[in-house]
């Protein structure tokens, strides 16, 4: 494993900060695995050149024409996937299993939006609805077009999801048009080093169609544009900061964030616990607090359950995650490696302090020993599970995510009403989830949830052999939420291209817009 310095893509040429740089580490045992540096670089040159190459080049095509080289690089993601696979583990203290979550994840975006441009076929512009008659004679319409903003697409990363958070935000940009400016976060960004290697080396992408900043952002959002986008991932403390930037206040950069989330699932009162639907739900929550170590922003982190099953649910909850092995993710049997850093383990055991304030702890491992691991070393906290009392106010368990594997039994008294009531404290959250097979019950969640969520699952027995859970996130559909969540919106099929896109109404003689829009292929 290389412990070189990790050089940024920037401007068409390869560029190494100044500098030491920050470590990247293995965070199961703290091996430092390569180092990371920006200082030095110079980020306007590299978003001009990038709007000014890039954007051209990328403009030029047609959807189908890019959307051909998304499935080239979905194809490069492929043939590479154990490599991918491989740094996953080291870098981000995954499990295969966990590393292959993220790797197919970004090659199945990458391979829907690819289908996508297909669909589109060759064109140019979008039309957005269909022409709308004016006045009293049919010749003077309107029409909705959507056209690629001129600018550059910069998107800062989060931790969690190296492969599959950078693709599905440049598959959805580049698709529409516009060139990307990829910053993943340092700590775990071997993966996306990577996968620019490949991409570079094979030469899919026109030279400004891609850039990647390694190391610290410095004053990279600070430097765009009122024609640029901005897509952040991260801490809602962070994303408060990007808003106040001279581009986005100033000179009206578009912004979308995917902040916070308080994440919740609901068991019906109907559900009983001998049912698939009780065992669906139980298996989803399991999954949830371990899969990566619970650091997914769709993860639960409240379990709503009736009070007459509070109990028999914590106990076949309890006893499911003392039989997770936690460690090495490269020790056999382990099931659970370590969180991403020391400083989100610190951060971790300062929020699970604060929730237990609130209510108690039901499972942890106070001496945790994890498995493969050399004695005090490591970035790893316990599976935690907490309860609260039914009808206690719990303030910071509806107030406070803690991004690790750990989740919250609130029970309550079985009715839509106080469930809905419960779970919109969360203030807005990308997914909630409803495990119920009683129709009028759902109905009434999901209606009184939805004004607060981007995503809802209803799950039941019929679809348990089917979907893979409401942690997943899905190409098709909308990713992001109202309020704390970020209020933003990624992905969503087509949908999503309209955020790199600039919706314009083109008034005038009809005959005049459709030979324009015949002569664009719209």
């Amino acid at each position: 494993m290389t412990k070189t310095k990790l050089k940024s893509y920037l401007g068409g040429r390869w560029q190494e900060g100044e500098g030491e740089g920050e470590a990247l580490l293995d965070p199961a045992t703290e091996e430092v695995l390569a180092r990371a540096s920006s200082d030095g670089l110079v980020r306007p040159l590299a978003l001009e050149f990038a709007r000014t190459e890039g954007g051209p080049a990328l403009r030029a095509l047609t959807f189908k024409q890019r959307g051909d080289l998304v499935q080239k690089t979905a194809a490069l993601l492929q043939k590479n996937r154990d490599e991918l696979i491989d740094l996953s583990m080291a870098n981000g203290g995954n499990t295969r299993s966990d590393a292959k979550f993220d790797i197919d994840g970004a090659i199945a975006t990458l391979q829907a939006f690819a289908e996508i441009g297909a669909a589109i076929g060759d064109k140019r512009i979008l039309v957005d609805g269909e022409a709308i008659q004016l006045g009293r004679a049919p010749r003077l319409v309107g029409q909705h077009v959507l056209t690629t903003r001129r600018g550059v697409a910069v998107h800062v990363n989060a931790f969690n999801f190296p492969a599959w958070g950078l693709a599905e935000k440049a598959a959805v940009a580049l698709l529409a048009g516009i060139p990307v400016l990829t910053k993943p976060a340092t700590s775990s960004s071997l993966v996306a080093h990577r996968l620019f290697e490949l991409l570079v080396e094979a030469q899919i992408w026109p030279k400004g169609s891609i850039s990647l900043l390694m190391g610290r952002a410095g004053d990279l959002v600070e430097c765009l544009e009122g024609q640029d986008c901005l897509a952040f991932t991260g801490g809602a403390s962070t994303a408060s900061l990007l808003r106040n930037t001279p581009g986005v206040v100033l000179r009206g950069t578009r912004i979308n964030v995917e902040a916070d989330s308080l994440n919740a699932a609901v068991l019906g009162p109907d559900v009983s616990p001998d049912s698939e639907t009780y065992d669906f739900f139980l298996k989803d929550v399991l999954r949830d607090m371990t899969q990566k170590a619970g650091q997914k922003c769709t993860a639960i982190r409240r379990v709503l359950v009736p009070e007459a099953l509070s109990e028999r649910f914590r106990d076949d909850l309890a006893d499911r995650l003392a039989a997770v092995v936690v460690g090495n993710p490269r020790t056999e049997g382990v099931r659970m490696g370590p969180l991403a850093t020391s400083s989100q383990k610190a951060t971790v055991l300062e929020g699970l302090s604060l929730l237990a304030r609130d209510g108690r702890l039901v499972h942890s491992r106070p001496g945790l020993k994890p498995e493969g691991v050399p004695k005090g070393k490591g970035f790893f906290v316990s599976p935690t599970l907490l309860e609260v009392e039914p009808g206690a106010d719990a303030p910071s368990v509806h107030s406070h995510e803690v991004f690790g594997p750990a989740a919250t039994i609130v029970p309550f008294d079985g009715s839509a009403a106080q469930a809905v009531e419960l779970v919109s404290r969360g203030a807005g959250g990308l997914v909630s989830s409803i495990y119920s097979e009683d129709v009028p019950f759902v109905s009434e969640t999901m209606l009184g949830l939805a004004p607060f969520h981007g995503r809802l699952f209803l799950g039941s027995a019929k679809i348990a052999e089917l979907s893979p859970g409401p942690g997943t996130v899905l190409p098709g559909l909308v990713h992001g939420g109202p309020g704390r969540a970020g209020n933003g919106e990624e992905l969503g099929g087509e949908r999503g291209l309209a955020f790199y896109m600039q919706r314009t109404a083109i008034e005038g003689s009809r005959p005049v817009i459709d030979r324009i829009l015949k002569q664009e292929g719209a």
